[in-house]
């Protein structure tokens, strides 16, 4: 049986899907749906801030169908409403945060008991709600999936994002060498954070890295751009090395689709045969947590993990803007426009 509550929200983040349709959807993500709030037995309730990331860029080529505020949002945190009969682990006032599969664009939510935790004493609402998937995210492709070797050398696709500042907390627990494309303006900001090699990501970062590298190549790449990118990151790997893909941004043309860009971008991706890998001695793999939802035996331990290196001081996500729900279309502007840096949230 499924154990439920209901949270009231306080921070919500964004889901890059649907750019095609913000108008559309705007009354929607304000609406309370408040037909969650008869939970099942065993469901938790709950309300506060809703995080502001959206879901890869993939999404932004399809059709208006994934517009839909309730499709919207992996990332919530708030306050516990109320709990179903089966619930033994949470209580009503219990601050807590997770990831809904979806539906966190609205002011309150019935979720599984196993979908969420409890928030440590000092994170904020804000920090809760940026967390979840974007650190599940970098801890699934850095340390479970495979192995980050101390000292490694790693290269990190839009690194000032969400994922990518995850990403780079993680790599110098392992005392790694991180080099990291993102446009020039925020190279500041990531040496700030601990990229030793800032890389224009509208240049041929292949090239920039290879100077930086040499003939050792880079060890582990993570890479949301996809088609030719990831072509170029294999050709980069050292031996022994890994290139992890979460997402195909470069199938995004803008603020209007473009399904033929998108096939373009696609049919950039180099074949790459079992027998290749095995010559070459590299490793291709990938990484959607979207897809996790049905293994929450796996999400689950990694979280802890998480939530240990949390209370060591290890991590500390970084939310560069919140936006009240009624924002939400110039919240979605924002992000797809590549002004953000880190999280942006949505906030009832």
């Amino acid at each position: 049986m499924i154990k439920r509550m209901v949270i009231m929200l306080v921070a919500v983040a964004i889901v890059l899907g649907g750019i095609y349709g913000f108008q559309l959807f705007k009354a929607a993500m304000i609406k309370k749906f408040m037909s969650t709030m008869a939970s099942p037995p065993q469901t938790v309730s709950a309300t506060k801030a809703t995080y502001g990331e959206w879901q890869p860029k993939t999404e932004a080529v399809g059709s208006l169908r994934a517009v839909k505020g309730s499709d919207l949002s992996l990332e919530v945190s708030g306050v516990v409403d109320r709990v179903g009969a089966g619930v033994t682990g949470l209580h009503e006032g219990d601050r807590v945060f997770g990831m809904p599969k979806f539906g966190g664009y609205t002011d309150c939510l019935a979720v599984a008991e196993d979908q969420v935790f409890r928030m440590p004493e000092r994170m904020t609402f804000e920090e809760a709600a940026a967390l979840p998937v974007v650190y599940l995210t970098a801890y699934n492709m850095m340390l479970f999936t495979g192995t980050l070797r101390p000292g490694s050398t790693v290269l990190i696709h839009s690194a000032a994002g969400g994922v990518g500042l995850a990403a780079i907390e993680i790599a110098k627990t392992r005392g790694c060498t991180i080099l990291g494309t993102a446009s020039p303006s925020k190279h500041d900001f990531l040496r700030q954070r601990g990229v030793a090699h800032p890389i224009d990501s509208r240049g041929d970062y292949a090239a920039a890295a290879r100077q930086i590298v040499g003939e050792k190549g880079v060890d582990l790449i993570l890479d949301p751009v996809g088609g030719k990118s990831w072509t170029s990151g294999y050709e980069l790997l050292a031996p022994c090395g890994r290139l992890v893909a979460f997402g195909l941004s470069a199938a995004s043309s803008g603020t209007k689709r473009s399904l033929l860009h998108a096939a373009a971008q696609v049919m950039k991706i180099k074949k790459i045969s079992p027998m290749k890998l095995m010559e070459d001695n590299k490793t291709v793999s990938g990484t959607n947590m979207g897809h996790l939802f049905g293994r929450l035996d796996l999400l689950r331990p990694q979280f802890a993990e998480l939530l240990k290196m949390y209370e060591a001081r290890e991590i500390a996500p970084h939310v560069d803007r919140t936006f009240r729900f009624d924002e939400a279309p110039a919240a979605h502007h924002f992000i797809h426009e590549r002004k953000a840096i880190g999280k942006v949230l949505l906030v009832p």
